[in-house]
């Protein structure tokens, strides 16, 4: 979906990094002029109880350390920002359907698998192996632990899941060049056809556009 066609950002990726790199709103390559739905810590916490990523309890956790320390909040806002950044840039020229790519799109690879793996070694050591009493193992690993930095921690653990398991071929992007969003979705369908970020809001416009070209081509014969 496009910034301006609807207020509240849809949640359509299937994973939350690539809701997290939907969060920029039309997502273009280089382009900067799209939406931001996390412009400041606030929206970043909603969204993050949004998509689950932490549960009531700790967004209260986290509002009280974000409230009482601002530059905390901004840390954070900031280190989601570059997590998102890099994990588009990482996965959007692997994604079918995104469109013509800046020239130096091959040049930023490095940089953001490297910001990414910054931010990932941080993030594990900040976390805790505590022993559980049933289910596989003996033991789990409890990513973002501390209520300051629990929502990029938590999210560049799901960059790192996404990078590592995501399958290719049903990473897409909605097609820019047919008046799509550029948003990034995995394509779970039957049979691999999923085209749009969401039938119900690019598809529908899509397919509104095509009948009205063909209407109007078929009004001038």
């Amino acid at each position: 979906m496009a910034d301006d066609r609807k207020d509240e950002l849809r949640i359509v990726g299937g994973h939350p990094a690539l809701d997290l790199v939907n969060t920029v709103a039309p997502r273009l390559p280089g382009d900067t002029g799209g939406r931001d739905y996390l412009p400041d810590p606030a929206d970043l916490l909603a969204w993050s109880r949004r998509i689950e990523i932490v549960d009531p309890a700790e967004a209260e956790a986290v509002a009280a350390v974000w409230g009482s320390a601002p530059d905390l909040a901004e840390k954070a806002l900031r280190a989601t920002v570059e997590i998102r950044e890099a994990t588009y840039v990482v996965l959007a020229q692997r994604a079918s359907g995104v469109g013509q790519k800046p020239a130096n799109f091959e040049q930023e690879q490095g940089p953001a698998f490297e910001r990414l793996m910054l931010r990932w070694a941080a993030a594990s050591a900040r976390s805790m192996l505590v022993s559980r009493e049933s289910g596989p193992g003996v033991a789990e690993l409890r990513v973002g632990t501390s209520p300051a930095l629990m929502i990029p921690d938590r999210l560049v653990a799901a960059a790192v899941d996404v990078l590592r398991t995501v399958q290719l071929r049903q990473l897409r992007a909605c097609p820019v060049d047919d008046g799509g969003c550029g948003f990034l979705f995995l394509d779970h369908s039957r049979n691999g056809s999923r085209r749009w970020c969401s039938m119900e809001d690019c598809g529908t416009r899509a397919k509104i556009r095509k009948l009205s070209a063909r209407r109007r081509s078929a009004s001038t014969v």
